[in-house]
């Protein structure tokens, strides 16, 4: 049920015990986690504008072209550089073999075209030499559509040796599309290298800096810390493709231009160093993320793991340690004598398993002997690595709004005697169109939840956090722009509210609003699947009352089943389907069945996962399916799709499946309650249950004696609330209410409309501890009171 059908009447009531502070609230809770996803570093939040500037893309030259004018003719090829580097092994070289009265030039269409403001400075950099008998000049241009001209330069002084040259263009006008052009008008033979074009006004005045729009939207969001590089750029699709952060330091040109696993190249311009001085620069702690020698296709051996156990010793020597240490040294070097003071690593991302453990516990034991007030952040997939200590966990969830208004209170009876938790990643990324209000409110609700337990949720951050418009890898993402202009998408708001209205320790909060009106468990027919994984079943039945509905022992074919992927046929007695690839799929069955048992056997034949047995499957975006061995084989769930999104119903169970052997599932569906067993034993007993419309947090900063209310209403209508202050005689009489809402939960944010649902603040007046308030509709409400 989407948020919109949600109704209610009648009132509420929020009391608020303002004399029984609770817990300390994580001063450390609402963070940001940027990952090189969507080009959100390179084309995005790092402001080189020219890309495939060292010429390392491939062994074309990518993103650039050829241009003449006139009688000009020639050519461009990608060369080996003789006097390279270990990342710096190429050049472009530019032969003009005919000039007369015109030019043979190469022109860079950066990222999507290079956005000029009017009146701006770009600063360009370059390094070239020449051929014998070629000195030059060069000409470099700025050029907009039809070659309209904005800004010009020229570079003298070529000779047969490499030379850094440098030249400033400032634009008369704005043009969203423009190009960079290096041309020359006499024959001879030109070597480039390490082009670079950067706007004179960074984030901060930073050289090799961010661009100050994009910056200015993290700095809006106040963050504790900032979580960097990744994500799955951490581990890479292989080893080759991991992350090393020793490769992102140091003069540009000797990075290493790394290809991505989102399908592209990155400068790792915005590298270590820089990563430590945006954290600074945004009054925010690092949490750095180290690749534990594991990636997404194969392990460093662990006799080998040596030298990545000491990649993090050496980081975390390079952010904090003297200047007289070996990489305290070379940070002075890079500009920065002082320490970055890095408190926070992860070890992985997304790890578990065997493997992760042993991993894990390398780490773990050779940082804390050097630096034992490190704080380490564990991976969690398939299990806590328990066999170490582990101070804090990092869960991830992305999933639909019912699902995170439904693990509001997943965090109320947590137990308080393991780890910490950070939910590193999180975002609603079903019925979200590109980033609505709707999503936006789940997200709200859910965040409620955090800041109710952060004595136990000590830090958070949506993931992710930027897309440009033209490479849009995920949805959504809190931050969308292009080369001139930026938004947030309502989201981006609620993380702002949040984060900017902190107070210090937690209130007793008791919210009663009216329920929501009962939910339709649904009803419908059976089915069977994998996801990447092959395997059969067989031995089926559908009983109701203790009459069967439907039966197959496949001994005969598969009548009475239709096919949705895969490759599925009958042989001893059995349904196989053989193919890998997700979402295979085969149902059977009444629309109409309501409550009843299915039984089964199942097998594993081979894959990455275990078994799908579908229930109440009404047409192929709504259905039910318990996953059994799902998450790369760690864990079992229950999931539910409604129009398409899927949301876990109920809580996961860590397990796995084995291949070769046969289990029993039988699941039962009795009204709103499901359970699930395996092999006799009961997994899972899930009750549907309708969200609540209203959701509540309440705190008090130390400072000031202020309360900080923040109440999320989901439903359609407006929630009349009486909102009691209990233990306070009194209160001033104005406070503040600033609220996030709109007409429709669908509403979204864009280019044209950037703030289309964004907050207004008002003020309030009357106020008592005793007052009422009709929170709007599809709203997010935080209110600033000030008991006397």
């Amino acid at each position: 049920m989407g948020i919109a059908a949600l109704v209610h009447a009648g009132a509420a009531e929020l009391k608020v015990q303002v004399d029984r502070p609770g817990a300390r609230i994580s001063p450390a809770l609402y963070g940001i986690f940027f990952e090189e996803i969507n080009c959100a570093g390179d084309g995005g939040l790092y402001a080189e504008m020219v890309r495939n500037r060292s010429f390392e893309d491939s062994n074309q030259p990518e993103h650039w072209s050829l241009v003449t004018s006139g009688a000009g003719r020639g050519q461009m090829t990608v060369v080996p550089l003789e006097a390279g580097s270990e990342f710096n092994r190429h050049a472009l070289r530019l032969q003009v073999t005919q000039a007369g009265r015109g030019t043979v030039g190469v022109v860079n269409d950066g990222y999507w075209g290079m956005a000029l403001a009017k009146g701006a400075t770009y600063d360009l950099s370059l390094r070239a030499r020449a051929g014998s008998g070629f000195n030059g000049p060069l000409q470099v241009t700025l050029l907009g559509a039809n070659g309209v001209v904005y800004a010009t330069a020229r570079i003298d002084g070529l000779t047969s040796k490499w030379k850094s040259f440098r030249a400033a263009l400032t634009t008369p006008a704005a043009c969203a599309q423009a190009r960079l052009s290096i041309s020359a008008a006499q024959p001879g033979t030109v070597w480039l290298d390490v082009v670079s074009l950067f706007p004179r006004k960074t984030f901060k005045g930073r050289r090799n800096g961010l661009r100050p729009d994009l910056a200015g939207m993290l700095a809006g969001l106040h963050p504790s810390f900032v979580r960097f590089p990744g994500g799955c750029w951490v581990e890479g699709d292989n080893l080759s493709l991991s992350y090393h952060w020793k490769q992102t330091i140091g003069d540009i040109a000797d990075r290493r231009d790394q290809y991505n696993i989102w399908q592209y190249y990155s400068t790792q311009g915005l590298g270590f160093h820089e990563y430590l001085q945006m954290c600074e620069d945004l009054g925010a702690e690092p949490l750095f993320v180290i690749n534990c020698g594991m990636s997404h296709h194969g392990n460093v051996p662990l006799d080998q793991m040596g030298s990545w156990v000491q990649d993090a010793l050496d980081a975390i020597e390079y952010a904090n340690g003297p200047v007289t240490s070996r990489w305290g040294s070379v940070r002075a070097r890079n500009g920065h004598p002082a320490p970055f003071h890095l408190r926070y690593m992860e070890i992985g991302n997304e790890n578990g398993g065997p493997p992760y453990r042993e991993r894990y516990a390398l780490f773990y034991r050779a940082i804390k002997s050097r630096y034992p007030r490190m704080h380490l952040i564990a991976d969690v997939w398939g299990g806590i690595p328990n066999d170490n200590p582990v101070e804090i966990v990092d869960e991830h969830y992305y999933s639909s709004p019912e699902f995170f208004m439904n693990n509001a209170a997943r965090y109320d009876h947590y137990d308080r005697s393991g780890p910490k938790v950070y939910v590193g990643e999180y975002a609603v990324t079903q019925g979200c169109g590109q980033g609505n209000l709707r999503a936006a409110l789940g997200e709200a609700a859910f965040m409620t939840g955090l800041e109710r337990n952060s004595d136990i949720v000590v830090m958070a951050s949506y993931a992710p956090l930027f897309a440009n418009l033209n490479y849009k890898k995920w949805n959504p993402d809190l931050i969308n722009f292009n080369g001139a202009s930026v938004y947030g998408i309502p989201s981006y708001y609620v993380q702002k509210m949040f984060s900017a209205n902190r107070g210090d320790f937690v209130l007793p909060v008791q919210l009663e609003a009216t329920a929501a009106v009962p939910i339709d468990v649904g009803h419908g027919g059976i089915g069977l699947g994998t996801w990447n994984t092959r395997a059969e079943y067989k031995d089926l039945h559908v009983t109701q009352a203790g009459e069967t509905l439907f039966a197959s022992d496949f001994s005969s074919g598969s009548e009475g089943w239709e096919v949705h992927g895969g490759r599925w046929q009958t042989r001893d007695g059995a349904f196989r389907q053989t193919t890998g690839g997700p979402d295979r799929r085969a149902v059977a069955g009444d629309p109409a069945w309501r409550d009843y048992s299915l039984t089964l056997k199942a097998r594993k034949l081979g894959g990455a996962e275990g078994f799908l047995v579908m229930f109440r499957v009404q047409d192929e975006q709504n259905w039910f399916w318990w996953n059994v061995g799902g998450w790369g084989n760690t864990q079992h769930a229950i999931e539910h799709c409604v129009d398409g999104s899927k949301s876990i119903l109920g809580q996961p169970v860590p397990g796995a499946v084995e291949t070769g052997r046969w289990y029993d599932l039988r699941v039962e569906v009795r009204g709103a309650r499901i359970r699930c067993y395996l092999d006799g034993k009961l997994v899972h007993d899930a009750v549907m249950k309708s969200p609540p419309p209203m959701y509540a947090t309440a705190s008090r900063v130390h400072a000031t004696g202020e309360v900080i209310l923040k109440v999320v209403n989901v439903s359609g209508t407006a929630q009349e609330t009486a909102v009691r202050l209990l233990g306070v005689k009194s209160v001033r009489h104005s406070g503040s209410a600033t609220t996030l809402t709109s007409a429709n939960p669908a509403d979204e944010n864009s280019l044209e409309q950037p703030v289309n649902v964004a907050p207004v603040s008002r003020r309030l007046t009357g106020l008592s501890p005793d007052f009422r308030y009709a929170f709007p509709a599809y709203s997010l409400t935080v209110m600033r009171l000030k008991p006397d």
